[in-house]
């Protein structure tokens, strides 16, 4: 039977409290046994160190709150830490956390350094500028410390209305606390802002059937038989409004008040207590409107602004009276978010901007004066929109670019200057897509492009002279904005889009910016790779040869290169040359941008300097990690991925992607998550995994939305797939597909053995030799010995004939490759050799090539050596032999072990890869069976 629970008032602030309930005996709990159940479950498994989160959601007064306050009476033997969140507190940055948290400030010390640090930033208590999400490891590590001490369970009401860098750490922390004693449970208001939780457990609380609603009402009241069915029509289901619809009513029906219309059952709280505030002396409102209006309801602020309006702290007594707030604790306390809401609302605007006024003027917090000053203004106040300034750089100092976003914004709207209008309204679009609003971060970048454009002119009069430093610093923010605007064009699946506006924004500043307009033009080749579009690659290259040489020359000349390779130019060795100088620059630390040493590490993949590509890129990777710069590692651990999967580690590449994507995920990087599952479907091809790969492939394929490359790549892994299961012809078929534009200039240069193999298998010698002549172009430009030995070994088998076997023997020689390419090459050779009757050099070929193949975990060839092997009599091993330790891992059971190995703490291993110690201890309990071992010790002897 549907069920139903009384709703407890909660608190309207952010506070460490038990509940705030009315005076008298709260109202039962009716019908909730299938919502306790699963509250106990979450309690009992926490209890058990398996902590979990779970998102309570439902309209105002559905019982959200009495729900949690059950779930405290049961947690026994629990730490209860309890914050709720309140509307007006929405905009000031980590103030729910702040409140959560710093009872245990003297435990910040103990925190990594990096965590402590960007715990006190955030709290305002150290001037070093941190990583918004460096925060939200802190707090992970902050929480499972407390659970040492005994389970933990969080209440985090109205979480709806926590500022986002709250919300973003805490989300942060819980979905990755599954290994220690915490649970937590969120409740949010439907109808409110909105508050993303994928991938925690949410519970939507329904309203109550017609027993379910009698059976409560029944508890509250006797009530004649007409007004009882009038309050429970009027009531809707909602358990909150039967309590005050049937507490208030005289005995009578035709006293009830007839609605004008059919409200939802929230509209009806709303209006009921709309009319309580009125009924209420004309002080006494005054009084509840300056308490709504300041969100910490200080007794001493409200005293201290009171008598600018003309009223005290005694004009609050009748509200004490009839239940709508209490005193304690030196606070002022609504009993329900909607009771607040009527005493601000429900007045006329001039009283509002009153009793922020006064607010503003006693206030001692400079952030909380700046959004009085804000709310009392009627027009633009460039006085308010300064405050403002100052709280948005402050907020972003502190880690909280969503805070400093809704600051800007606001003050663009106070701001009486146009040209000040423009700056804030970029500012706000800048920090609201590194906050992840991309809504928001569009449409103020589209507003700031149209402020900027009526000051160059372009929407009016010139308002500055061509070539002065204003007209050039409106020409910068001009490209600014659109540049935010590229950034969520590629976000949002549009990557061609992405760089059309890109090079809108990087044009006006070729000149008087280059080296800004460099590094736009940087991302710009970056996204045209991945749309794989030659048209604006060679718009890109035309865009970089024209900026003005200067500091970053090896970044512009490389970009030249690159984006002429990737865009089809003739071939030539200068295009290798630039790019290996960057890599090599890269290499010695003369490039500072992060995007700019990235950069040069994946272009060291394309002319096959394999191994100091790798270098570049794992060094930065590890530098980020270090730095807590936690969203840039999806996107360098791309490149990384790749540098490890054509270098034949294919174990570390699985590390690298598992880790990546689920940060991806976490902070809603759908790009990079569908390129790194793309990575996933070629890993799990080669592991021969076939049902994996289809299934990670089907998914970039659908959801690609204009990214070719990584359709490109996911092809190739079904074409891998193709391949090891000796069907040519549906590799052919896919690579054929896939190979066209400029992917295989890119990253599918990698794939023309496949596609040399597949097409020869076919009998299509033709399109072989084209593209051999392809490889070796490649080959040739770059000098390079890995794209030499695949050259020799793809001439090898087109050739066929005698000469084939040097060419083997000389690709074998020339080295380079990693071990997955060797054993390739052994294997096409071993086939050949056993085809010209060579069996004892064919044996010996054949059998190492198993052994690389089970060594790197490429067990889709296997069955094609063994095939081979059998062919010539030699029995394949009945078992297969003992693969590698690391192999029997998880990527991220792996990745601890590793780092455990090395001599680092649990602790240590914690803070650098965002778990919390109790998971990475639980990694390891997992781990050591699996390798054989019993103790920590052991580790280092294992071949990882």
């Amino acid at each position: 039977m549907p069920a139903f629970i009384a709703s407890e008032p909660s608190s309207t602030r952010y506070r460490r409290s038990v509940q705030i309930g009315s005076v008298g005996t709260a109202p039962p709990i009716v019908g909730r046994s299938g919502e306790q159940s699963r509250l106990r479950r979450l309690l009992a498994d926490a209890k058990e160190g398996r902590g979990r989160a779970i998102v309570l959601r439902g309209e105002a007064g559905i019982g959200k709150t009495t729900l949690v306050d059950d779930a405290a009476g049961m947690a026994g033997g629990f730490r209860v830490l309890r914050v709720a969140g309140v509307e007006s507190e929405a905009e000031i940055p980590f103030a729910g956390l702040q409140v959560l948290l710093a009872p245990f400030a003297d435990r910040f010390d103990d925190l990594p350094a990096p965590q402590a640090r960007a715990l006190r930033a955030a709290f305002g208590t150290d001037t070093a500028a941190t990583d918004p999400l460096m925060v939200g490891a802190a707090t992970l590590m902050l929480l499972s410390d407390l659970a040492e001490r005994g389970p933990l369970l969080c209440l985090l009401d109205d979480a709806h209305w926590f500022d986002r860098s709250s919300a973003a750490a805490l989300l942060f922390s819980v979905r990755r606390l599954g290994s220690d004693p915490v649970a937590t449970i969120f409740t949010v208001r439907d109808g409110d802002r909105p508050f993303p939780a994928e991938g925690i457990e949410s519970l939507t609380l329904p309203r109550l059937d017609g027993d379910s609603a009698a059976q409560l009402l029944a508890a509250q009241r006797a009530l004649p038989h007409g007004v009882a069915d009038r309050v429970l029509q009027e009531s809707g289901g909602n358990p909150l409004a039967i309590i005050e619809l049937a507490g208030g009513q005289p005995a009578s029906a035709g006293s009830l008040p007839e609605p004008v219309a059919p409200l939802p059952a929230t509209g009806r709280l709303e209006a009921h207590f709309r009319r309580q505030v009125r009924a209420l002396p004309d002080a006494t409102r005054w009084a509840l409107l300056l308490a709504a209006a300041d969100h910490r309801s200080e007794l001493a602020l409200f005293a201290a602004a009171a008598g600018a309006l003309g009223v005290g702290v005694a004009d609050l007594a009748p509200a004490e009276m009839r239940q709508l707030v209490r005193v304690t604790s030196g606070r002022l306390e609504f009993r329900h978010p909607l009771i607040r809401a009527a005493a601000y609302q429900d007045v006329p605007l001039t009283r509002r901007l009153a009793a922020h006024r006064a607010l503003a003027d006693v206030v001692a917090d400079d952030d909380r004066r700046a959004w009085h000053l804000a709310a009392a203004a009627a027009g633009t106040d460039d006085t308010a929109a300064a405050a403002l300034d100052d709280a948005a750089r402050r907020a972003l100092s502190r880690g909280a670019p969503a805070a400093a976003s809704q600051a800007w914004e606001r003050a663009a709207t106070l701001s009486g200057d146009r040209p000040g209008r423009a700056r804030r309204l970029l500012e706000a679009a800048r920090t609201a897509y590194d906050a992840g609003e991309l809504d928001r971060a569009e449409s103020l970048a589209a507003a700031a492009g149209v402020a900027v454009a009526a000051l160059t002119g372009a929407a009016g009069a010139t308002a500055a002279p061509s070539g002065s430093s204003v007209a050039v610093e409106w020409a910068g923010q001009a490209a600014e904005a659109a540049w935010v605007r590229a950034q969520v064009a590629y976000e949002r699946d549009s990557p061609t889009r992405a760089c059309e506006l890109a090079l809108e924004a990087a044009e006006p500043i070729l000149t008087t910016d280059p080296a800004r307009a460099t590094a736009v033009l940087t991302e710009v080749a970056w996204c045209a790779r991945d749309a794989a579009d030659p048209a604006l690659l060679d718009r890109c290259a035309e865009l970089v040869a024209r900026v003005t040489p200067g500091p970053a020359g090896e970044v512009r000349d490389a970009l030249i290169g690159f984006t002429h390779l990737l865009a089809g130019g003739p071939p030539a060795t200068t295009t290798a040359q630039a790019m290996r100088a960057l890599l090599h620059a890269a290499h010695d630390g003369r490039v500072a941008g992060t995007l700019e040493r990235l950069m040069g590490g994946f272009m060291g993949l394309l002319v096959g300097d394999d191994a100091i590509a790798l270098s570049v890129l794992a060094a930065q990777v590890a530098q980020l990690r270090d730095d807590g710069a936690i969203g840039w590692l999806p996107y360098s651990s791309e490149p990384l991925a790749l540098a490890y999967l054509v270098s034949g580690r294919f174990r570390d590449a699985e590390v690298t992607v598992a880790d990546a994507s689920t940060l991806a995920a976490e902070l809603g990087q759908r790009v990079q998550v569908t390129v790194l599952t793309s990575m996933e479907a070629w890993l799990a091809a080669v592991r021969g995994d076939i049902a994996a790969c289809e299934r990670l492939a089907a998914q970039v394929l659908s959801d690609g939305h204009g990214h070719r490359l990584a359709a490109a790549t996911a092809t190739w892994a079904l074409a891998v797939a193709d391949l090891a299961r000796a069907e040519p012809a549906a590799a052919l078929d896919r690579l054929e597909r896939a190979g066209h534009g400029t992917s295989r200039r890119d990253l599918l240069v990698r794939a023309l053995p496949d596609h040399i193999d597949a097409a020869v298998r076919v009998g299509d010698r033709a399109l072989a030799r084209d593209l051999l002549a392809e490889l070796r172009g490649w080959a040739d430009r770059t000098g390079s010995p890995v794209a030499s030995a695949l050259d020799l070994r793809c001439a090898a088998i087109l050739d066929d004939g005698p000469s084939a076997r040097d060419r083997f023997e000389e690709s074998l020689r020339v080295g380079g490759c990693g071990p997955y390419d060797r054993a390739r090459t052994q294997l096409a050779f071993g086939e050949w050799l056993r085809r010209h009757r060579r069996p004892s050099a064919a044996r010996a070929q054949l059998t190492e090539a198993l052994e690389t193949f089970d060594r790197a975990a490429a067990y889709a060839w296997k069955p094609r050596a063994e095939a081979e092997l059998g062919a010539l009599g030699v029995r394949p091993p009945g078992r297969t032999p003992a693969p590698r330790a690391a192999v029997q891992l998880t990527p991220q059971e792996l990745q601890v072990v590793r780092l455990a190995a090395q001599g680092q703490t649990n602790r240590e291993i914690a803070a650098q890869l965002f778990l919390s110690p109790r998971t990475v201890g639980h990694h390891l309990y997992k781990a050591y069976p699996k390798l054989g071992v019993s103790r920590r010790a052991e580790l280092g002897r294992l071949d990882l």
